[in-house]
């Protein structure tokens, strides 16, 4: 028999709030990394956002993106992902330069903290913010991931090209970069 949703309300609660705190305090970076992976997965989960945004777990989140421990940056930008679809949680990643932060992911080493980055930047586009996330740099990044080996990251490139822009906007892109080897300096990442 389930638990009545009034019930698992409060638990829920606390039990982020038990997370948040652990990471908060504690010194080692392996239980940090174990928290901010369970809090990630947790944002999956539109039951829990409401509680992440009261605990301000997207502005952790956030935090995470500028770390040099780069399972920090994939949990980290696994989690604003997973807010990011969430229209409240939108508006507070906007609101911290979210854009930049993610933005700045796509030169990550690593293909999920990528994938996520890209997937986030096709969650935050809306009128307002569209322009700044199809700029010729983010664009050019885009067209050189849509001809990475790996199809995960091919086909999710070619899909923000295909939602997110305009084809005339692809096109300059494109022609911005004829003649040069890397789109802005951002490295594919490693297998």
């Amino acid at each position: 028999m389930r638990k009545n949703e009034s019930t698992e309300a409060p638990e829920r609660f606390e039990y982020l709030q038990s997370l948040v705190t652990e990471f908060q305090d504690t010194d080692s970076e392996e239980a940090k990394e174990q928290v901010l992976a369970n809090l990630a997965n947790f944002a999956y989960d539109p039951k829990n956002t409401e509680y992440l945004r009261e605990l301000q777990v997207p502005d952790l989140f956030l935090d995470m993106l500028t770390e040099e421990n780069e399972n920090f940056v994939e949990f980290g930008m696994g989690g604003v992902c997973n807010l990011s679809m969430d229209p409240e949680c939108r508006d507070v990643i906007l609101q911290s330069g979210g854009i930049g932060l993610v933005t700045n992911c796509l030169s990550s080493r690593r293909e999920e903290t990528i994938l996520s980055a890209i997937t986030t930047l096709m969650n935050l586009a809306t009128p307002t913010t569209r322009s700044q996330i199809t700029e010729p740099g983010i664009l050019q990044c885009m067209l050189r991931f849509s001809l990475a080996e790996s199809p995960r990251l091919r086909n999710l490139a070619a899909v923000f090209l295909q939602d997110c822009c305009s084809e005339e906007k692809v096109r300059e892109a494109q022609q911005q970069m004829e003649g040069r080897q890397t789109a802005v300096g951002i490295p594919l990442p490693k297998e």
